[in-house]
């Protein structure tokens, strides 16, 4: 049975990047996995009267079936209402590896998918994206596009690349035309996962290769993967009560937020999710070794995540107060 994103309370993106491009801000794009996550975004999202772009990998997926993660999608629009809030909402695929699973998401309730064919040639990935595009275009509600060009090194599920290739401007303009495309997941180096760079290293995104892409296909939406700043105080916390994350480091905000007044329009926040749940479940079971109950360690996870975007919102993507 096909369903509608509408049915389920969903808008698609197109309207909403048309605004953070003019208004210098970026949407924030969050993968959830569980209830816990759900609370969190919805919760962070409605305090900070923030839209937000609710994200799927393919590893949700196998991990938590597609079925659930859509009601919960519909259940997150209904939440949002609960806590007073009356934010616009996307359900979003990340990195879809081939036509069929942007398919089957989209015939089943997703208002956007990225197709990722960046491991592929430029003339296959073209073809691969057009296809995508063309099926989601074809609905009777519109469903939006995102697709990719260039390398980010690190692993995300599914997603693994040693090596960073980045986004080459002089191919942007004709990968935007020939695919139809409505946002543009580009490499100018961030990188997948919390172990994105070493100490002594200084991290920053290619501003210049950025401003040249803006030039190449001025006012188009532009989006960020792998853009986690990996705050050392949850990696000091985790350590200090047993976890082994020495020498992860991250992007700094400062360089992000640099990035979202241009024409980046979303940015993917997963790896400072995972740690800030995950110093809190630790520090819970540091603290209090006999906890057994769930709700008692799942329940801080989920208030040090709504607090960690809470803050991303504000400070990083300025999406606070643009719902």
């Amino acid at each position: 049975m096909t369903v509608s994103y509408k049915e389920l309370g969903l808008v698609n993106s197109k309207e909403l990047f048309a605004k953070a491009v003019k208004g210098g801000y970026a949407i924030p794009a969050y993968n959830f996995n569980n209830m816990e996550q759900m609370q969190a975004i919805i919760q962070a999202c409605v305090e900070t009267n923030s839209p937000v772009i609710l994200q799927v990998s393919s590893g949700a997926r196998k991990y938590a079936n597609q079925t659930l993660l859509r009601y919960m999608a519909q259940g997150a629009v209904e939440y949002a209402k609960e806590l007073g809030g009356n934010i616009p909402i996307v359900l979003h695929l990340d990195h879809g590896s081939d036509f069929q699973i942007c398919k089957d998401c989209i015939d089943t309730g997703f208002s956007s998918v990225m197709i990722d064919g960046s491991h592929h040639s430029f003339e296959e990935n073209i073809k691969l994206t057009r296809q995508v595009v063309e099926y989601a275009h074809s609905r009777e509600n519109y469903v939006t596009v995102e697709g990719e060009l260039g390398v980010l090194a690190g692993v995300e599920d599914d997603v693994v690349a040693a090596d960073h290739v980045y986004t080459q401007p002089e191919e942007v303009e004709e990968f935007v035309s020939k695919t139809g495309v409505d946002s543009l997941a580009i490499a100018v180096g961030t990188s997948h996962g919390a172990f994105k760079f070493k100490p002594g290293q200084d991290p920053k995104i290619r501003l210049d290769i950025l401003e040249q892409i803006e030039r190449k296909i001025p006012g188009f939406p532009i989006v960020l993967h792998g853009s986690s700043s990996v705050p050392q105080d949850l990696v000091a916390i985790i350590n200090a009560t047993g976890g082994k994350m020495a020498d992860a480091i991250g992007i700094p905000e400062e360089q992000l937020r640099l990035a979202a007044k241009s024409a980046v329009c979303k940015i993917n926040i997963d790896s400072d999710g995972r740690l800030a749940m995950t110093a809190a479940i630790r520090k819970v079971f540091h603290d209090s070794p006999g906890e057994f109950d769930p709700r008692k360690y799942l329940g801080p996870a989920r208030d040090a995540l709504k607090e960690l975007y809470k803050l991303k919102n504000i400070n990083v993507l300025g999406s606070a107060g643009k719902a």
